[in-house]
């Protein structure tokens, strides 16, 4: 059976049902005990300040804690409260948490659990609003996820939960806050790693979208269709580990790749994505492939500024036509 459920629900319901389940399961962060955007809010209630911990504004200590516990057996839920403020904490996710159970020969798993929103467009500005993920495919030993369905958010976060390796886990202020919808399994399941989604077939081209930019991208799938382009939507859910087999297995039907993310350009993943294209899976290519994603600059704090800083589904509509014009 499944049922409707929003976005931040599945992310409560997944920490909590998560607590019950495994008394070495805790959150700490900052103001988890109020809820910055709503994903702990209740908890307190429940389970008690023993094991969830309001912490002090220090990104990089937080990160050191939860690792320390950890490696004594615990399982913590870490919330950065913004994507950005992961960028204070990126000795402790790279150096240490991401590595350790490799320099310890494999003996201190390191099970945490690092949840952070990301995402604009919301007028936080450059340091509340950026999409850095791509800042951490670079670091070994993490695992990366970003669901964009309120199914997938509560059975990877779950997964993650549960998994003796680190994972972060993205959250997308739009997802969180604009009421995002959909139905999820009743009772308890969790979601493997690196299974893609295919939110829509198409025979034309691939579009590839990770997590808010998945609507925007069915949006774009939407008004192609009106134009005769089918385009197939994959959403891959796990950016590490990538599904390259469902992504490439798109590919090798349509000839044609566009890569969406809201993460910056350069050395975002459509870059990684891409160069896998050029080097593993060359000749599935018709056309040159095109990359989405937000430009070289600070996330403007201006509406208007904001608003055109943003990819969206017109600028994936025109990635699209681009693949046909050039292939």
């Amino acid at each position: 059976m499944a049922r409707t459920i929003t976005f931040m629900q599945a992310i409560n319901e997944a920490m909590a049902e998560e607590m019950r389940r495994d008394p070495s399961v805790f959150v700490l962060g900052e103001d988890v005990r109020v809820g910055a955007f709503g994903q702990t809010t209740g908890l307190v209630q429940e389970f008690g300040p023993e094991r969830v911990l309001n912490t002090p504004i220090c990104e990089n200590a937080l990160a050191g804690a939860a690792a320390g516990a950890a490696l004594f057996g615990l399982r913590p839920v870490l919330e950065l409260m913004f994507c950005d403020f992961a960028m204070l904490a990126m000795d402790e996710l790279c150096n240490q948490i991401g590595q350790f159970r490799y320099v310890s020969g494999g003996n201190y798993p390191c099970p945490v659990t690092i949840r952070t929103a990301t995402g604009a467009g919301f007028r936080m500005a450059y340091g509340h609003s950026q999409s850095l993920q791509s800042q951490l495919i670079q670091a070994p030993g993490l695992i990366l996820a970003e669901p964009s369905t309120p199914a997938d958010a509560k059975g990877l976060l779950k997964s993650a939960i549960r998994s003796n390796d680190p994972v972060i886990f993205f959250e997308h202020k739009k997802l969180l806050l604009g009421g995002v919808s959909g139905e999820a399994p009743d009772g308890d399941y969790t979601m493997p790693f690196g299974q893609a989604a295919i939110r829509k077939p198409g025979k034309d081209a691939t579009v590839v979208a990770f997590g808010f930019m998945v609507y925007e991208a069915l949006q774009a799938a939407e008004a192609l269709a009106a134009e005769g382009i089918d385009v197939e939507v994959i959403d891959p859910r796990t950016i590490v580990p990538l599904d390259k087999a469902t992504i490439f297995k798109s590919v090798e039907k349509t000839g044609r790749l566009v890569t969406v993310e809201e993460g910056r350009l350069r050395g975002g993943i459509g870059a990684e994505i891409a160069a896998l294209a050029c080097g593993e899976y060359f000749d599935l290519l018709d056309a040159p492939v095109q990359r989405v994603a937000a430009p070289m600059c600070p996330v403007p704090g201006s509406p208007v500024l904001e608003d055109l800083y943003l990819p969206n589904s017109k600028s994936i509509v025109s990635a699209v036509k681009r693949v046909f014009e050039r292939g």
